[in-house]
């Protein structure tokens, strides 16, 4: 879940209209972007699967304000950013965590300061059914018992629909698991949140990628699995979830990623190495304040995520200076 002191701060395609009860709107207050003079050069990504479509659709964007920059953008799990920021092979490191402890004190080592983390957009976090599934919600209790061979939410193991209250062919049906492999922030994030840091069992289908997730599920019956809002297609429905067992499910829209009722809303970063007190390279400065902009943040909705409200983007711009 977002900190409550991000959401009190101020926290689509038509293939996700089922998962967002209501058009988003972009916040009036954002302001458009303003190109700059001397804007060229190289600039690679290496991060996030779960951001590396919205990372391309910004890339595009800006390569059409600042014709002499060449992107290059690699998105195999967020895993891959910090050792791509430590290397210098990246200068962006979208990542759909936050970075841990030990990946932060490897980049200190190098560097001798901490990496710069800038809020982008908000996700919430989705667990997929085929769409002829006829659930419509789900508690994390209940997603532990599913995903978990550990149970640390304390629900006996559930291998079956018909254990879920489903009815007629698919009851008998065992339960088919889909998930991201371990080098995925959305893989960290799902087992800390989800699983309260229990173990996966052996029989999710880990996949290289969240596309990969989705049209699996897509493509059975029997399918659940979990990736970024953002991949939801029409073979799949996005459920209601509660925190608890017996407590209201909230649907995964925006006003309850903001509100945090929606129990597995998460900020979506960039890291960038900014040494303190010393501006970052002109394109990657520009690059972000791209992304924060009016026409950024469309963009965000345009590939089904959520996008920053105007108090929260002048946070992170500070993070620039």
């Amino acid at each position: 879940m977002l900190k409550k002191s991000i959401l009190t701060a101020v926290l689509i395609t038509a293939t996700v209209a089922a998962a967002h009860a209501a058009p988003t709107h972009i916040d009036a207050k954002i302001a458009k972007y303003k190109s700059t003079a001397g804007v060229a050069g190289n600039l690679s990504s290496i991060g996030s699967d779960t951001l590396n479509n919205l990372m391309t659709y910004w890339a595009e964007g800006f390569k059409k304000k600042y014709p002499n920059v060449n992107i290059q953008i690699e998105g195999k799990g967020s895993t891959t950013a910090p050792p791509a920021l430590i290397a210098g092979t990246a200068q962006l490191g979208p990542m759909s965590r936050e970075m841990k402890s030990s990946e932060i004190e490897g980049f200190e080592k190098k560097y001798g300061y901490k990496p710069t983390k800038i809020g982008v957009a908000l996700d919430s976090l989705a667990v997929f059914v085929n769409k002829d599934n006829p659930i419509k919600s789900l508690s994390l209790d209940e997603v532990d018992a599913i995903f978990s061979s550990t149970h640390k939410r304390g629900l006996s193991d559930i291998t079956t629909w018909g254990q879920l209250g489903v009815t007629g062919k698919l009851a008998a049906k065992p339960i088919s698991l889909y998930g991201r492999n371990s080098a995925s922030g959305t893989y960290g994030y799902f087992k800390e949140h989800t699983l309260k840091k229990g173990d996966y069992k052996s029989s999710v289908k880990e996949q290289p990628g969240s596309a990969s997730v989705v049209e699996g599920i897509a493509h059975d019956i029997s399918g659940i699995g979990y990736s970024g809002i953002g991949y939801a297609t029409s073979g799949v429905r996005v459920l209601a979830l509660s925190d608890k067992k017996g407590a209201p499910a909230e649907a995964a829209n925006y006003q309850n990623v903001l509100s945090g009722k929606y129990p597995l809303s998460r900020m979506l970063y960039i890291y960038v190495a900014k040494k303190p007190g010393e501006p970052l390279p002109k394109v990657v400065e520009e690059f972000l304040k791209y992304a924060l902009s009016k026409e950024g943040q469309e963009i965000v909705v345009k590939d089904g995520y959520d996008p920053l409200t105007a108090k929260m983007i002048d946070a992170q711009l500070k993070s620039l200076k």
